[in-house]
């Protein structure tokens, strides 16, 4: 008599309590990131604070619903791994861009955008899923770099006030604040243990909001008016609106957030012990684009898995889908309470940029280590990193740049992350010997990944 085969890591039933637990600590851990892209996108587009909250609670509403189909799976979509799905950073630059000066109605039209690429990136699926592992660290390694330093100059105008046309933007109480709470951000990672340093993000911006309530910097008066329970709102921000620009310009970040999900996939699959196949890959990419397409519908954006959920799973090796399938509910029950998105978008801006200089730089250190992989040795790879790297940043450094070309070109190019990126997938075939197309890491490296094989050489931000 044979005995039955035992449960799949990631099958494990840990019970009710259990799964609350490690699922509240995947929410707080990644909290920070979920909230980060509503707020730059709210502010971009000029919205009031009620807004931005309803932003906010309907990123947490989307995220929980995208991260339930993920773990528990239907058929053909779902990858049933331990995965947390949000909002994904790649997407800002573009949005931003898209949005310019238009508030609300350019709103409309980032979200037909983010419904037409989702849609074509779920029926181009298949072919990606069998693509996706000749893409080198090289490329992966440029895109994710790109995210981040595109998102310094945020953080910077966050710590001065937010608000340019402010009386207070850039006074040394703002920039004092944000010291603040970077320091404090920089002490809880330091002196805390490894659970407190990964909730030190989070816990700074409590500190750093608690020192702005203490100085008058803070005014949460209006959050606690308006409703505190409520469904999020079907198209509140209104229809959307397709132009073609707008989609050219989103397909691009559509092909960028399924190489970090796809990344993710095999990284989770690696550290907890299942293999991932194409098929199973095929799944988790549909979830992500189906999630994506409806996630506009609620007044959310492109969602992509969560990396530093996945660096998570890692340290506490707790492998359960189940317990990131209660991260999902904890996320729908947080996206029913707009009360809790009027109280983040109430947190002084200052606060932000202190605590978004540690989250974006994070991202930028992450596609650096992914960068390290590279075999930089008589090749052109380091002549493709700078160059792309380079291209990237014109539209931070001279956001004029391309002041005189035509709209649909400035709004297709005026992301660092497309100018990076394609320069990067671009140049790395044409340039190449095809004997020398194939990277591998470092001496250092495959070291490092023989002697802890759990951490493969994929674009992860932990």
């Amino acid at each position: 008599m044979t005995s039955p085969a035992s449960p799949r890591p990631e099958d494990e039933n840990l019970g009710v309590g259990a799964n609350l637990a490690y699922g509240l600590q995947h929410v707080l851990t990644m909290y920070g990131g979920m909230i980060a892209v509503p707020l730059i996108i709210g502010q971009a587009a000029g919205l009031s604070a009620g807004d931005v909250g309803l932003l906010i609670a309907a990123s947490l509403f989307a995220g929980g619903l995208a991260t339930l189909l993920q773990t528990l799976g239907i058929p053909f979509f779902g990858c049933q791994l331990p995965l947390v799905q949000g909002v994904s950073f790649a997407s800002v630059a573009t949005m931003v861009a898209i949005i310019g000066n238009d508030g609300t109605g350019g709103m409309q039209v980032v979200f037909g955008a983010v419904i037409v690429s989702s849609l074509v990136g779920l029926l181009i699926t298949p072919l990606f899923s069998r693509i996706i592992k000749y893409f080198p660290p090289l490329v992966t390694g440029i895109v994710i770099t790109t995210i981040g330093l595109t998102l310094m100059p945020v953080t910077a105008r966050w710590a001065m006030g937010g608000n340019s046309q402010a009386a207070d933007f850039g006074s040394p109480a703002n920039i004092g604040l944000a010291a603040f709470t970077l320091a404090s951000v920089l002490l809880l990672s330091k002196l805390g243990s490894a659970s407190l340093s990964r909730l030190s993000i989070l816990l700074a911006i409590v500190i750093g909001t608690l020192a702005a309530m203490a100085t008058g910097m803070a005014d949460f008066s209006q959050a606690l008016q308006g409703p505190w329970v409520a469904m999020p709102e079907v198209l509140h921000f209104g229809a959307p609106q397709f132009q073609v620009a707008a989609i050219l310009s989103m397909l691009i970040v559509i092909v960028v957030t399924m190489v970090e999900t796809s990344a993710d996939i095999l990284a989770v699959g690696e550290i907890i012990g299942t293999p991932v196949d194409s098929k199973r890959l095929g799944n988790g990419l549909r979830a992500d684009m189906i999630s994506s397409a409806l996630a506009p519908l609620f007044g959310s954006f492109t969602q992509s898995a969560f990396a530093q959920n996945v660096g998570l799973v890692a340290v506490t090796g707790v492998k359960s889908r189940y317990v990131v399938a209660s991260a999902g509910l904890i996320l729908v029950t947080l996206g029913l309470l707009p009360v809790m998105g009027r109280l983040v978008a109430a947190v002084p801006t200052a606060v932000l940029g202190g605590a978004g200089l540690v989250l974006f730089g994070t991202v930028a250190a992450s596609g650096i280590r992914t960068l390290a992989q590279v075999d930089y040795r008589n090749n052109m790879n380091l002549i493709i990193v700078a160059t792309s790297i380079g291209f990237g940043m014109i539209p931070i450094a001279a956001p004029g740049f391309y002041h005189h070309f035509p709209t649909w070109f400035e709004t297709i190019f005026h992301s660092g992350i497309e100018l990076g990126g394609d320069h990067g997938d671009f140049a790395q075939p044409a340039v190449q010997p095809p004997a020398r197309r194939q990277l591998r890491p470092a001496v250092g490296v495959r070291r490092r990944q023989r002697a802890h094989p759990a951490l493969p050489g994929y674009c992860r931000v932990e």
